[in-house]
This record gives structure tokens, C-alpha cells and sequence, in this order.
């Protein structure tokens, strides 16, 4: 089976994954984007958990940083703005769009899950409803892919260039 690419994840990574959401890491099947010290930012995650849950959140951003600087551009209502964005600007609009068959075109490589499908995540193609997800698929995907990932990213208060990690040696505490 052909995957985008993702970098394959060793066992530290997963360890360090698990430490860095406080729970076991479920489903990984590589990590999409790294800090800049090399660890995981974004884990992708297959689209059928074991269980047999579907899972549409294919690029999950885990690093504690990013996901907490997220969080705070989401407390501030900016979902809102981007979505008037995309109801007046066509040229973002369409470009959400591509971001939105790109997600898919990228899922679709990990596995068919017909329950899940032509769904992408963070409200792709018609609004925005989650930042997290828009921008672990920016991180991903690169610049350019995804225009309000982007600008989430651009906007939250961490930046990919330069590390925020934090020790995580404790990562052996944590329940599998």
C-alpha cells in the first residue's frame, strides 16, 4: 500500500507520543511532521481505529506546545472569522477545497472506510470547526496546502521553528 509520506515511528516515538498526550497513543501509522529536535508534532493515524471506530482525523497534532497555542487562537473566536473568510474570499474558498481532496486523496492511501467517506476533517470544505486538525494537516501537508491552517499557525503564539519540548522522560508512567 502506497502512504504518503510519513516518516515510520519507532518505539520512542510512540512512548513519547503516549507521554506527550497523557494516554496511550492509538493507531499510529507515522509521524507527518516533527519538531525541530525531531520529535513527533503530528502523528498520522490510521482511519479505523482497532476497534473499529472510524477515524477521520488523519494528521493529529500531539506536540503539548502547538496544541495548547491552538487551543488559545480557538479561545478567542477566530473560527468565526475564518469562517466569514471562506463565505467571502473565493480564492481561499477554493483553495480549502484542494486542502479537503488532498486530505482525502491521503487517507484514502491508508485504508477505505465507507462510513468516513468524502468527510475530511476540521470542517473541510465548507467551514471551519477545528483548528487542531487544520493545522496538523498544515504541518503535514507543507505550506500552501491548507490556507486556514496556515493561518492558524501563522496567528497561534508557537511556531514549528523552534522547539518548546519539554522533558519527557516520565513517559514511562504513563498506562498503555
Amino acid at each position: 500500500m502506497t502512504t504518503p509520506p510519513f516518516d515510520p515511528f519507532t518505539d520512542d516515538d510512540i512512548a513519547l507520543v503516549t507521554a506527550q498526550l497523557g494516554r496511550p497513543a492509538r493507531n499510529v501509522v507515522g509521524i507527518a511532521a516533527r519538531c525541530v529536535c525531531g520529535a513527533p508534532t503530528v502523528v498520522a493515524t490510521a482511519p479505523r481505529l482497532a476497534d473499529g471506530t472510524p477515524f477521520p482525523t488523519t494528521y493529529y497534532l500531539c506536540h503539548p506546545a502547538a496544541t495548547a497555542a491552538i487551543s488559545q487562537l480557538e479561545a478567542t473566536q477566530v473560527m468565526n472569522e475564518y469562517n466569514q473568510l471562506l463565505a467571502d474570499d473565493e480564492n481561499i474558498r477554493a483553495a480549502y477545497r484542494t486542502a479537503h481532496e488532498s486530505f482525502l486523496a491521503d487517507r484514502a492511501r491508508l485504508g477505505d472506510v465507507p462510513e468516513i467517506a468524502g468527510i475530511s476533517s476540521g470542517g473541510m470544505p465548507n467551514r471551519v470547526k477545528c483548528l487542531h486538525a487544520l493545522a496538523g494537516h498544515a504541518l503535514a501537508a507543507g505550506a500552501g496546502v491548507n490556507p486556514i491552517g496556515d493561518l492558524a499557525l501563522e496567528r497561534c503564539t508557537w511556531t514549528p521553528t523552534v522547539c518548546e519540548c519539554i522533558d519527557y522522560s516520565v513517559a514511562d508512567s504513563v498506562p498503555e
